[in-house]
């Protein structure tokens, strides 16, 4: 086995098991890696059958919930289809590469908000859904990645542990089942993307429930708090990453601009620990 495949094969194990502990970051984390060594027309597919089995067993693992978050996450699906679809004929006809470096640098300052608690619920759910529902179709159909954006939508609307999990199952299997659907029409399976996901398969059975066991007893808030930087990681990482592909930063730039989110983020969580054991402290 080859130093890339290697760093692909341990990047999956650690991907997969943020997505068991979290449900989702699995392609947030891997993508932006496994770029150094492969292609996004051998990765996406690749990446895409190994989330219809991780999303597959996360809806089976949050079934109970599925009832209760319907009603919000239907739109939602209704949207992603003609998404996923104008998604997928981008990636075949132009570089997600720009679409990619845009999504993190809009999402970037949201996210720190909301890891400093600050949230803004939209009121007019509903008719919100289908349109953010076609962005995220869109996003995950050209680079798989739609994890961060959507966990921002359902924590900013206010969804318990229970239902941000079942409402991210149900939403990610079908985006993951168009996508699949849309790559196969277009003729995106390859014997590369098939070989590479039997390959990163092994990790992901093994970092699931790894991920699952470490972080599903983390009360609620913390669970949240969790999930936010999660998303300030990935997401800077991945705005570092796009920024030095597309030439709009140097490299000397674009980890100093990662690294402070780092330090923002560690300050945030500290902040946010120290409160709670005053808060415990006086109880």
């Amino acid at each position: 086995m080859s130093t890339g495949d290697l760093l692909l094969v341990g990047t999956a194990l650690i991907a997969a098991a943020v997505n068991g502990g979290l449900g989702y970051g699995f392609s947030s984390i891997t993508v932006p890696v496994a770029l150094l060594v492969r292609q996004s027309r051998a990765l996406n597919p690749a990446l895409v059958l190994l989330e219809l089995f991780i999303n597959a067993l996360a809806l089976v693992a949050n079934r109970r919930g599925l009832a209760a978050v319907l009603p919000r996450v239907w739109p939602l699906v209704l949207g992603a289809v003609p998404g996923v679809v104008l998604g997928s004929l981008a990636l075949v006809s132009a570089s997600p590469g720009r679409l990619k470096l845009f999504t993190f640098a809009a999402l970037l300052p949201l996210i720190l908000l909301q890891s400093a608690g600050i949230r803004r619920p939209i009121r007019r759910e509903h008719a919100a859904a289908v349109p953010a529902g076609a962005a995220l179709g869109f996003l995950y159909g050209a680079t798989t990645i739609s994890g961060p954006p959507l966990a921002l939508l359902f924590n900013n609307q206010g969804l318990a542990r229970d239902e941000f999990r079942a409402a991210l199952s149900l939403f990610r299997i079908a985006e993951s089942s168009c996508t699949a659907v849309a790559y196969l029409a277009l003729g995106l399976f390859s014997t590369e993307s098939l070989r590479l996901s039997g390959q990163l398969a092994p990790a992901v059975l093994v970092g699931l429930p790894i991920g699952y066991t470490l972080l599903r007893k983390l009360p609620a808030e913390t669970f949240r708090r969790s999930c936010m930087a999660v998303d300030a990681l990935l997401v800077g990482f991945g705005l570092a990453r796009s920024a030095i592909a597309q030439e709009v930063a140097t490299p000397a730039l674009a980890w100093a601009g990662f690294a402070a989110v780092v330090c923002i983020e560690a300050a945030l969580i500290a902040s946010y620990l120290r409160g709670r054991t005053g808060a415990e402290a006086t109880t």
